[in-house]
């Protein structure tokens, strides 16, 4: 009797062992998931502000090159309105005089399709 008291105090002790082993190994699991999931969001958060500085780095570069455009634009409007105010006070004259003499200097002559009803 004392060799199977001994049997299953040694199956008990075995079991016991395994258990502990067991709950070690979950903790373990728990405890590589938690540092897995910490450096996953620390990773994601690298990744976020590099985007998020590439991005500010594209975006004053556009911005950038935009206002230059702007200013460019800007001067080139401001020296065509200079160059055609030049023209119009330039061809104002001659052209006053041409229009005035087409208006005013009729020459009454019957028009080609007109048909003379006798």
């Amino acid at each position: 009797m004392t060799s199977q008291s001994q049997g299953i105090h040694q199956l008990l002790q075995a079991e016991k062992r395994a258990k502990d082993k067991l709950e070690e190994a979950k903790k373990r699991k728990v405890k590589r998931m938690k540092q897995a999931k910490d450096e996953a969001i620390v990773e994601t958060d690298q990744y976020r502000m590099q985007r998020e500085k590439e991005f500010r780095m594209r975006q004053s570069k556009i911005m950038g090159s935009q206002s230059n455009l702007a200013e460019e634009i800007e001067e080139q409007t401001l020296e065509k309105i200079k160059e055609l105010n030049g023209s119009y006070g330039k061809c104002m004259e001659s052209v006053l005089t041409q229009v005035l003499n087409v208006v005013c200097d009729v020459k009454p002559e019957i028009h080609m399709n007109y048909r003379a009803t006798n």
